[in-house]
């Protein structure tokens, strides 16, 4: 993976994806994830070393005292 590689077109969002047992780096409108990890923390190393000048939104998988599943919190 190049550092940088894409030029920031939107915003970058991590987001689970339940089938395939992991989470996808997807940047704004686009069809397909830019990356894949196993985990959530290494889905969010992969968007910052990808998209250097954007903060990835991350999807809440779990419930917290400052959110729910299906809200979206800053990396």
């Amino acid at each position: 993976m190049l550092n940088g590689m894409f030029k920031r077109k939107g915003d970058v969002y991590i987001e689970r994806r339940t089938a395939e047992k992991d989470y996808a780096v997807r940047q704004e409108h686009s069809n397909r994830a830019s990356a894949t990890a196993s985990t959530q923390e290494k889905a969010i190393e992969k968007a910052r070393k990808l998209f250097p000048d954007v903060r990835p939104d991350v999807e809440r998988v779990r419930h917290t005292n400052k959110g729910k599943p299906d809200q979206w919190r800053k990396a």
